[in-house]
């Protein structure tokens, strides 16, 4: 049986078949407007390129930017009705306060604050006011507004409020979709709200869109289920994204990163994705992406629901090198998915930086006679701007002075030296469509965050087990293997200031899909 990997990007829409660890085929196709019929192109040429029987495609992997770009563009988000669960605390900051105006009217401005919410120590800020509820119903069913996100205060030591508040929405607005924030965003009440909110706007599209990736199979004659990367690396099966779409925000870099690991079988590394115009960077660490454990803004909006810690330099195979009075600039801006028709190496008239890579003997690709006639202290010292920036961003990735190696993928990463100070390079094969591996090797995760209170008899250890029980039977329900799965992360943290020796305890579990045993 054989795994599908898709990654649609900006500019490519990649893909992958895989046989247990080997990559039979890899190709891109154009990124369109409406996806689906790039993700078809892209569909029938990696199956024509690796011969397979597409009726022995065991399941199909897709990463998608759809709603991380919506929420960068402003469009197809719906308008929902935000409410806040804590007066008479957090009067003076309504929901949405930090947003950009632009994104704030796109969603409609419908901020509500109702009595209730919880003290940091379990106790009521004050009871539920289910009389405000039902009135607000009343609007939401007046104004037409096509879903609900719901905030208490304090959900994570307490969710009863924001169970209670979505059943009476649903009691009064029947078939309401309504998002809690305690399925969705960590401690941190406004960035929290904020990700409820965003989530809750994007349940049209994402039903759109996984309707349309269904269709895509579909057309092309494959009856083996998909299931879309998330920003942890692991995947979701339809009916969850369609419920939670911000989960897949950052599913891009991951893939990237989690491909990287499995093509050089690197567990601990820096990973370098260069593509036409950015360089997305960060580190491995047990062969997943670390977890940024800051807020994570997205379009403008402070979120804290689990994203990879990655960042992104203006440096690709597409960007501009241009001499000035004040020295050689390289990027941020670039030609993009032109590279191939407006580089000078490609018969183009634009100098790039992929031209300098084979001006200099890096990179072998297009005509190098074209760039033959470059001044060559122009090469030389664009070169070392290029391997510069790398370098920097390598060292701001780093989580510690021990030397690990420098992993380079994506279709630009011809730019990378091969060593980066200290740093050995790797290149591995199948690079330039590693993102579509890292979707197609995804594994089932499940997790468990939450506050436990050590009292009446509950050790630190006996709640760690219940923690660890929790994240294995969430993972069983997604579709993992019983026997497969492993913890990968587990952390413990006293919480001084509640009472009742309370911790908070974080534990993450993966392992292989139900049928596959690649």
């Amino acid at each position: 049986m054989y795994r599908v990997g898709i990654d649609v990007g900006g500019t490519n829409t990649d893909a992958v078949v895989l046989e247990g660890k080997t990559v039979l085929a890899g190709v891109k196709a154009s990124t369109t407007e409406d996806v689906t019929s790039g993700v078809i192109e892209a569909l029938e040429k990696v199956i024509e390129a690796s011969g397979i029987d597409r009726a022995r495609i065991a399941a199909v992997m897709i990463g998608t930017t759809h709603f991380t770009n919506a929420v960068i563009e402003r469009r197809h988000m719906d308008q929902v009705a935000a409410i806040r669960l804590g007066l008479p605390s957090g009067a003076g900051l309504p929901p949405m306060v930090d947003w950009p105006d632009d994104i704030r009217d796109v969603v409609g401005n419908h901020g509500y604050q109702v009595r209730g919410g919880y003290e940091f120590d379990g106790r009521e800020i004050s009871p539920l006011d289910e009389d405000e509820l039902v009135r607000i119903a009343g609007e939401i069913r007046a104004k037409g507004l096509k879903a609900a996100a719901v905030t208490c205060v304090f959900s994570g030591i307490n969710d009863v409020m924001e169970l209670r508040t979505k059943e009476i929405l649903q009691q009064h607005c029947p078939g309401l979709p309504v998002v809690m924030s305690k399925d969705i965003g960590r401690h941190g009440l406004l960035a929290r709200e904020s990700a409820a909110i965003m989530n809750a706007s994007l349940l049209s599209l994402a039903d759109r869109t996984v309707a349309a990736f269904g269709k895509a199979l579909e057309t092309a004659g494959i009856k083996a289920p998909f299931y879309i990367t998330q920003n942890d690396g692991t995947l979701m099966a339809a009916d969850v994204v369609r419920a939670f779409p911000v989960l897949t925000f950052a599913s891009g870099p991951t893939n990237s990163m989690r491909g990287a690991a499995f093509l050089t079988g690197i567990k601990d590394a820096v990973v370098v994705d260069v593509g036409g115009t950015t360089s997305d960077v960060g580190s491995l660490a047990h062969g997943f992406p670390r977890q940024a454990s800051t807020t994570v803004d997205i379009g403008g909006v402070r979120t804290n629901f689990r994203m990879p810690d990655v960042f992104s330099i203006g440096l690709g195979g597409g960007s501009l090198v241009v001499e000035g009075e004040k020295g050689i600039s390289i990027g941020p801006k670039s030609v993009g998915y032109r590279v191939r028709q407006d580089a000078l190496c490609f018969g183009g008239s634009i100098l790039t930086a992929t031209d300098i890579a084979v001006a200099s003997g890096k990179a072998d690709v297009g005509d190098k006679r074209l760039v033959a006639g470059l001044d060559k202290a122009l090469v030389q010292a664009a070169a070392a701007k290029i391997d510069a920036m790398l370098e920097a961003c390598v060292e701001r990735g780093r989580i510690s002075s021990t030397p690990v190696p420098v992993i380079a993928v994506g279709g630009g990463s011809i730019l990378m030296p091969e060593k980066i100070g200290d740093l050995d390079v790797i290149r591995p094969d199948n690079f330039a469509v590693a993102n579509a591996v890292g979707a197609a090797i995804a594994q089932i995760s499940g997790e468990t965050d939450r506050v436990f209170s050590l009292i009446d008899g509950r050790t630190r250890e006996s709640a760690l087990a219940e923690a660890e029980a929790e994240a294995r039977e969430k993972a069983i329900a997604a579709g993992a293997v019983a026997e497969t799965l492993e913890v990968i992360e587990r952390e413990d943290t006293p919480l001084a200031y509640l009472p009742g020796n309370a911790t908070r305890i974080h534990v993450k579990v993966v392992g292989e899909m139900g049928g596959y045993d690649g």
